[in-house]
């Protein structure tokens, strides 16, 4: 839980916190690792859980009136996750609120890194730049990695808004 709602006393679930649990445990799989070479550390975790963020959220971006709430709901989520993670870490109070705004304009890059590589129709400068940090992956990994998330995102384009608020992936 992060710190304002710690303070204010927050204690019911936001509206996307199923979803944003999904999210990350779509994130956590080990074939983004293992089979696609994403470096599995910190960095690399935040960036597959941005990756898969990104993905559901261009899906939101398609019916933004009736996904509005609910996006802004799932950031919010983020932004607890990351707040206790980087508590975790040993960031303290005072450079928490810095470091969550870097990580915000993290996502909001890669959101217009994956959106602008889904409208050219490849991925891979993107996630080469964003999720292998500039380090070019094997071919092999990097083929998987991009046919993995463009599948998700393709299942994604059938799922209902009301399904994500339900906190189900395809």
């Amino acid at each position: 839980m992060g710190l304002l709602n710690r303070l204010f006393g927050r204690t019911e679930p936001r509206e996307a916190a199923t979803l944003y649990e999904q999210v990350v445990v779509r994130a956590r799989a080990e074939h983004w690792y293992i089979t696609g070479g994403v470096p599995d550390s910190v960095d690399g975790r935040f960036d597959m859980v941005a990756a898969i963020m990104a993905m559901v959220l261009l899906r939101m971006e398609e019916e933004q009136q009736a996904a509005g709430q609910l996006s802004a709901s799932l950031a919010e989520c983020f932004i607890d996750d990351m707040d206790g993670q980087l508590r975790q870490l040993g960031i303290g109070d005072i450079t928490v609120g810095k470091h969550i705004g870097k990580m915000m304009g993290m996502l909001g890059g890669r959101l217009g890194a994956y959106r602008d590589g889904l409208a050219a129709g490849s991925i891979d400068a993107a996630l080469i730049r964003n999720l292998y940090r500039g380090e070019e992956p094997a071919p092999a990994a990097l083929a998987h990695t991009a046919e993995s998330l463009t599948a998700f995102r393709a299942a994604l384009i059938g799922s209902s808004i009301d399904t994500l608020r339900a906190g189900r992936l395809p």
